[in-house]
């Protein structure tokens, strides 16, 4: 079993910044890669950000330039730098693992990005 829990949201003006981070417990050794995906209201769930290994990543276009996937090995966090956060960006973020016996999910935490 693997355990997520995020931290890191809140309310952000258009511009600014936010750090999440996501701690990883449990059988921690099953897991294959980690991500960050998120869900605005009324629109489905995206990801966007995946970390295969350490230096391979994927962004969805819309974050590309602006949000950085990384990880503290030690601290057991993967962490989602967010920069010049857009309205558009307001959702729920999920910190996931992917494990073969399948993707475990976080409880989430929620960004606001509002004037």
């Amino acid at each position: 079993q693997v355990q997520l829990v995020e931290s890191g949201g809140g309310l952000v003006q258009p511009g600014g910044s936010l750090t999440l981070s996501c701690a990883a417990s449990g059988n921690i050794g099953s897991i294959d890669g980690m991500a960050w995906s998120r869900q605005a209201p009324g629109k489905q769930r995206e990801w966007v950000a995946i970390m295969f290994k350490p230096n391979n990543t994927f962004y969805t276009d819309s974050v590309k330039g602006r949000f950085t996937i990384s990880r503290d090995i030690a601290k057991r966090t993967v962490n989602l730098q967010m920069n010049n956060l857009k309205p558009e960006d307001t959702a729920v973020y999920y910190c996931v693992g992917r494990t073969a016996g399948g993707d475990v999910y976080g409880q989430g935490t929620q960004v606001t990005v509002s004037s």
